[in-house]
């Protein structure tokens, strides 16, 4: 017995569908069979009584008193085998029959009435000293325009039924076994979907409850391949993602226990006092310096939780992008100098680019492009700052340096949420990440092309915005998700 759930539902269903078809087919074989079977002998009948009618009404002669030998040799005439020949009168009185045993009685059947009325008559039914299937074809016998006499011819239809029964158990049987051979390929068929199911869901269940070790083993068609290929994919992710989640606990734990080091150790040291005005600038100067950086973690774990649950909020306005990108570099200048590096600022459109942005949010993107520039450059080395349009509607800033570089193997993760190619660099992981979500907020792109040892490139893509209106006022635009909310 197949136990209850998908798989009992396609066997039944394949069950009811041909068992309803092959009961269809086996009503219809039976009938089809039985009408061309009896059609046959009905035919063969009818043909030998026209023959015997018109054979009459051309050679029959009159007998008034009707003596034996006058019927004998009617019979003797239009015998037909395996046919029990019968003339009777038009009331139904048996004259004369081929078999021995004549019936006492008038033959009242449907098949004499409609021969005595002119035409031909036919009746299946049992014959009534005998109790076995007959089949009668009556005829009149016509002599000069009067309906002299009625000709009936009578076939046993046992043997018949017989051949038609076991030709219908026969189909039965046929039936049957096509049955049992789509009920065990139906069985096949739902043991195919059913087991692999099974082991997906088993393997499921323990990806439930934390177990993303193991794998759905084995190849499945179709859609339980693809799913089990999710599913594989998804348990990776997930190892992934908790790998990177630790490396960043352990990373930003680090990072934060930095800063507070250096504050409790010189709010201590202060706190005993006994110090030079120089020695109390230098320490509350280090004590402002971390507690700058601590903030600059907490804001970028906070922009990040906004990203993540759709919160962020922008205040869109005109943008000069030429203008913004000056004030970054000036921001940043400081700490390309400690390095010596110098950088550029080349413009390859010789007109003013305005995007339709928050202005503190695209200040937030490059300067965190350019400070990863500045990190991963060498000292004495450069970065380039390119604006250039694309297309009448695009702008596209390139920010490039010729430092380090990323592999291969890192430059697809670099944007992905706390990955970091060096963790000894600092930082929380997340600079990128919310680079690129800030940037698709402005309805951008943003792509990484590097080659390791060389330099980097990372190419910005924003949307122009529309000329000014006449009236020559700022216009404010905002959509939903994009509005005011610090």
């Amino acid at each position: 017995m197949i136990k209850k759930g998908i798989g009992r539902q396609i066997v039944m269903h394949y069950f009811i569908v041909v068992f309803v078809t092959l009961f269809m087919v086996e009503i219809i074989f039976s009938l089809a069979i039985r009408v061309y079977y009896y059609d046959t002998v009905y035919n063969h009948m009818y043909t030998h009584s026209t023959w015997t009618s018109d054979y009459f009404q051309k050679f029959g002669r009159i007998s008034s008193d009707r003596d034996p030998g006058y019927f004998t040799e009617m019979l003797q005439t239009f015998e037909l085998d395996n046919t029990e020949l019968m003339i009777l009168s038009r009331n139904g009185d048996v004259l004369a029959s081929s078999n021995a045993l004549q019936a006492d009685k008038a033959v009242q059947t449907s098949d004499v009435s409609q021969a005595v009325s002119g035409s031909v008559g036919k009746w299946i039914g049992r014959q009534p000293s005998t109790g076995e299937m007959v089949m009668a074809v009556s005829m009149p016998l016509m002599e000069r325009g009067e309906n002299r006499f009625v000709v009936r011819f009578v076939t046993s239809l046992e043997r018949i039924n017989a051949n038609l029964m076991k030709m219908t158990l026969l189909s039965i049987g046929v039936c049957l076994a096509v049955l049992a051979l789509v009920t065990l390929f139906s069985i096949g068929l739902a043991n195919s979907i059913v087991k692999p199911i099974n082991n997906i869901r088993a393997v499921s269940a323990h990806m439930a409850k934390g177990r993303f070790d193991i794998r759905i083993r084995g190849k499945y068609p179709y859609e339980l391949g693809e799913l089990a290929e999710t599913l594989n994919y998804m348990a990776k992710e997930i190892v992934r993602s908790n790998q990177i989640k630790d490396d960043f606990i352990s990373s930003i734990s680090h990072e934060l226990r930095t800063p507070l080091t250096g504050i409790k150790g010189w709010s201590e040291t202060l706190t005993i006092g006994g110090f030079d005005p120089e020695e109390t600038r230098l320490g509350i100067g280090i004590i402002s310096k971390e507690t700058d950086r601590l903030i600059g973690l907490v804001e970028e774990m906070l922009d990040f939780s906004k990203l993540q649950q759709n919160e962020m909020k922008l205040v869109i306005t005109r943008v000069n992008l030429k203008e913004l990108l000056q004030e970054t570099m000036l921001n940043v200048w400081a700490k390309a100098e400690q390095k010596g590096i110098q950088i550029k600022l080349e413009d390859e459109t010789e007109q003013p680019v305005t995007v339709m942005g928050d202005g503190n949010r695209l200040k937030q993107v490059f300067l965190n492009l350019v400070d990863n520039a500045i990190k991963f450059s060498h000292e004495n080395s450069w970065i380039h700052l390119v604006v250039s349009l694309k297309g009448d509607n695009r702008v596209l800033v390139q920010v490039v340096d010729s430092g380090i570089g990323i592999s291969e193997e890192h430059l697809n993760k670099v944007k992905d949420r706390f990955f970091q190619v060096n963790h000894q660099g600092g930082g929380t992981g997340l600079g990128l990440a919310i680079t690129q979500q800030l940037v698709e907020l402005h309805h951008g792109d943003i792509d990484l092309q590097s080659e390791l040892g060389v330099g980097t490139t990372v190419l910005v893509e924003l949307p122009l915005a529309e000329p000014e209106e006449q009236t020559g006022e700022e216009p404010l635009a905002s959509t939903e998700g994009e509005s005011i909310h610090e």
